[in-house]
């Protein structure tokens, strides 16, 4: 499934979602791209494991948190697609992949 921008009718960008590519067109957020793409839930709540996405798809819930470029929690609705962007549907309480220092500190030294 691929997108086109509707200005200039090129292919659209992608970034990685779980592994794969989505596409998106500028001025689309994370959760606007997956949407368009067909992904509907990237995560379940913590206790009855109920599957969610967008749902105000203006940043004043937090139902759509994703994981982008190993920064966790981040709203899905509010992060502007780019390409190249990592975006992972993990867990926001697992443990970053890899386990190096500078994740386990958030970045910081």
């Amino acid at each position: 499934m691929s997108a086109v921008d509707p200005t200039t009718g090129a292919d659209a960008a992608s970034f990685s979602f779980d592994g794969d590519d989505v596409p998106f067109v500028p001025g689309q957020s994370v959760g606007a791209a997956l949407m368009a793409h067909g992904i509907s839930s990237w995560r379940t709540t913590r206790v009855q494991h109920r599957p969610r996405g967008l749902f105000c798809g203006i940043g004043v819930c937090f139902d759509c948190l994703v994981t982008v470029d190993s920064q966790r929690s981040q709203r899905a609705c509010l992060v502007p697609a780019t390409e190249g962007l990592r975006v992972d549907s993990v867990d926001p309480d697992a443990p970053l992949r890899g386990g190096g220092e500078a994740e386990r500190s958030g970045g910081r030294s």
